[in-house]
């Protein structure tokens, strides 16, 4: 399980027994919902998506939309502005579904937002369902709520099988680094509060689902998830994944590279560990070998390699301590821009 540094601090709402019938009426007149949609050449499902979400939900004075326009070619502003959105940011060019997703948090932070919703632009979920997804957050049950395709049996998508298989995968990879039984890690549609969004750090430009989990879950936020109908209305190619091998190549080295800033001395201790341990074995072989007869002979190929192990090893585990050290630093820093950006947002 990866460690956890520091605990939540303010939480979005005070907590009453009972969920939202107990808060006063004046606390959450305050609330602002905004809702994010990233995009990149949705010009024909865009503006359905837009005109559906609900202008007026429970708990929330304000409800608006952003659209990330992650450098399309085609109408995709035009029709989102048409549409109805409150605000559209355009990359200059294609980066990638993490990078929207990080300049869609900042924003959303700049426009005062309490809670914030993630939904595709493809259409495939339905925005009838974001209260569903929000009320946890705001019966502060969760810092964030994660949309599972997976949890109800009656709701499991039509999907190929490698995409069934790849969801399956990185499932279970992010549960068992996280400690938890998780059922669906790659689905974009979810809902983070304000605390969510002030501790996110996220690295990767391809995408950001299974390190979101991870670095959330890190920092001691709650996350929930909730069964969610998804409606596949025709079959294209993704954005995302345009190849199998390449999406868990890509998805892979971002999941590795979360694991070894969270936790070094693990991820380089366990290596340097296994190499100690392998040298160890064929050294005493060959020690018990030499005792025997007084020569390493025919063994010195194997005497090279367990020399080689054993120094490996040790270089290991001296780097994992290292690395340990570089960590609690990096907890500090992002210690720091916590603080840093709740000042900066406090009053929007």
């Amino acid at each position: 399980m990866l460690i956890t540094p520091h605990p939540i601090e303010t939480p979005l709402l005070p907590k009453f027994k009972g969920g939202l019938k107990f808060l006063n009426p004046k606390i959450l007149s305050m609330i602002r919902l905004v809702v994010m949609i990233p995009a990149y050449n949705e010009e024909k499902s865009i503006a359905n998506v837009i005109k559906n979400i609900p202008r007026s939900i429970s708990g929330f004075n304000r409800v608006e939309v952003i659209v990330i326009n992650d450098g399309s070619s085609d109408r995709t502003v035009a029709v989102a502005r048409d549409a109805g959105a409150d605000k559209i940011v355009s990359h200059d060019s294609n980066k990638g579904v993490g990078a929207a997703f990080r300049t869609g948090v900042d924003a959303a932070l700049r426009m005062g937002a309490d809670v914030l919703v993630n939904i595709d632009a493809d259409g495939q979920f339905n925005p009838k369902d974001i209260p569903k997804l929000v009320k946890p957050i705001l019966e502060r049950e969760a810092e964030m709520v994660a949309a599972s395709r997976f949890m109800d049996k009656g709701f499991f998508p039509e999907m190929p099988l490698y995409k069934m298989i790849g969801n399956m995968f990185f499932t279970k990879i992010i549960s068992m680094l996280t400690g938890n039984g998780f059922t669906d890690t790659q689905c974009g549609f979810r809902a983070y509060s304000k605390e969510a969004m002030l501790n996110l750090t996220l690295f990767g430009d391809f995408t950001y689902t299974q390190e979101a989990f991870l670095d959330l879950k890190r920092k001691r936020m709650r996350i929930k998830e909730i069964p969610i109908k998804v409606t596949y209305k025709n079959i294209r190619e993704s954005k995302v994944v345009k190849s199998p091998f390449g999406y868990l190549l890509r998805s892979g080295g971002i999941i590795i590279r979360t694991v070894r800033d969270f936790a070094p001395l693990k991820f380089f201790g366990m290596f340097g560990a296994v190499m100690l341990g392998l040298g160890s074995i064929s050294g005493g072989y060959i020690l018990v070998h030499w005792l025997r007869t007084g020569m390493v002979f025919p063994h010195v190929p194997l005497t090279v390699l367990t020399a080689i192990m054993l120094i490996f090893g040790v270089q290991l585990i001296i780097l994992a301590l290292m690395a340990e050290m570089s960590g609690r630093n990096r907890e500090l820093i992002e210690k720091s821009l916590y603080m840093e950006r709740k000042r900066e947002y406090a009053n929007r």
